[in-house]
């Protein structure tokens, strides 16, 4: 009876050509502007490193001041003092940890012609590639030693490799950032994760950065801070001594832990910490200290902003307006049926094969609907694609994966059904007698 069905369905849908590609219309467009912002928050909040998340967690203790609590008390700091940094990371209580902060450079090129240029830069330590999968194309990261002895060492991009390079292995060769010559060790391979989880603080969908070295090489050599730096009191003093052992917080510090057993053994560590740095005089609130994974991290910052939510609202009421406009259409075919229907049931067919005939058909066009709506969902993406060009980042937040594609069928086939349920139904209401009298 299925193939049957298809077949009334398909050719109601020829009889009526004009009718039925105005219902696939208003579905393929409700579903494409849907599909579009829907993509977009998708692409925004998705888990940047699924197989390990849960693993990779972002260190947060509240030293902030008793009398002006961080975020009001709800939350710990996001960052954390030089101080603590320094101290957890010599600890060595986890697997693998790192401490980071963004730093901008200056390449100068070995062509004197050539104007110098900057690039983007991050300080953090050997483990940061190993705990967030960072492929390489040439070489690999830095050892242990370089960390404790302070080397001008640097992994650079990929992109950053074929500007200097022409894409060759550069390993072992020499760049100068700032006046300081270091010696290349490692050269990414395509590195883009959608967003940037692992420094929250600045743009969060911006590109990773050009240029990776030793946190301790940074610190000793006073690299400078771009991302957000926060004091809730001033430095005892104006030089550089006198900030790292300030009470501002601007360093980001991970750690990867394997299981519940481990977390609760850096839990444990780091409320030991804490209570012994109370005794010096720090920490002046209660002990709170926490240890969010990667996704609670990116909740914790908002990554999807809250505009987008709002977008996708709009969408969705744009979607209902799309399928009261579908109801409307399908109720005027049904009625003008009413003879044919009404002949079917004095013949002997049931209400549930008439439901079932129409409901089928329903999803021919939901179907329809939705492949037309992936192409109106691809237009609307590359619409935004190209109104905001100028930031980076955009392509990838527009990239419709097949996981959406799937999603845009079964919402237009799942909203057709939905629109077809009250005309269905209506036409299971007419009384063969009343429309076979007229005849």
């Amino acid at each position: 009876m299925f193939r049957y069905y298809l077949k009334l369905g398909a050719l109601s849908i020829r009889a009526n050509p004009a009718l039925s590609a105005l219902m696939v219309a208003a579905i393929a467009i409700g579903i494409g502007a849907c599909m579009t912002i829907f993509t977009i928050q998708h692409m925004m909040g998705s888990n940047p490193i699924p197989h390990k998340s849960a693993q990779l967690r972002h260190v947060q203790m509240d030293s902030w001041s008793d009398a002006n609590p961080y975020n009001d008390g709800a939350n710990p700091p996001i960052q954390l003092t030089y101080t603590d940094a320094r101290n957890l990371l010599a600890a060595e209580q986890a697997v693998r940890q790192i401490a980071t902060f963004k730093s901008g450079r200056i390449v100068e090129p070995e062509d004197p012609d050539e104007l110098p240029y900057t690039v983007s830069g991050r300080a953090t330590s050997k483990d940061f590639f190993a705990m967030f999968d960072v492929p390489f194309k040439y070489g690999s990261a830095w050892d242990a030693a370089a960390d404790l002895s302070e080397e001008f060492v640097v992994v650079i991009s990929e992109p950053l490799n074929e500007r200097m390079f022409g894409g060759e292995d550069s390993t072992g060769r020499r760049i100068t950032m700032n006046g300081d010559t270091f010696r290349i060790v490692g050269v990414l391979d395509t590195w883009s994760p959608v967003v940037k989880f692992y420094d929250l603080n600045n743009n969060p969908h911006e590109p990773v950065e050009d240029t990776f070295f030793p946190f301790s090489t940074a610190m000793a050599n006073e690299y400078g801070n771009e991302g957000n730096t926060n004091c809730w009191k001033p430095p005892e003093g104006g030089d550089r001594a006198a900030f790292l052992n300030s009470e501002c917080i601007w360093i980001q510090f991970w750690v990867e832990i394997p299981d519940q057993a481990a977390e609760t053994q850096y839990m444990n560590y780091l409320d030991a910490y804490v209570e012994q740095q109370k005794e010096l005089g720090r920490f002046p609130r209660p002990l709170d200290n926490r240890l969010p994974d990667v996704e609670e991290w990116m909740i914790l910052n908002e990554v999807v902003d809250d505009d987008v939510s709002v977008l996708l609202g709009l969408a969705v009421l744009f979607l209902i307006v799309c399928l009261l406009n579908t109801i409307g259409l399908l109720l005027a075919k049904v009625m003008r049926r009413t003879k044919d229907i009404s002949l079917r049931r004095a013949l002997g067919a049931s209400k549930a094969s008439l439901f079932s005939q129409y409901i089928i058909e329903a999803g021919m066009i939901g179907v329809a609907g939705g492949l037309l709506g992936i192409g109106t969902t691809w237009l609307g993406l590359l619409g935004i694609r190209n109104l905001f060009n100028r930031f980076d980042f955009v392509e990838k937040l527009t990239h419709m994966d097949w996981s959406m594609t799937a999603l845009a069928i079964v919402l237009a086939v799942v909203s057709a059904l939905a629109a077809a349920l009250y005309p269905t139904w209506r036409a299971c209401q007419v009384t063969p007698a009343s429309q076979l009298r007229i005849q």
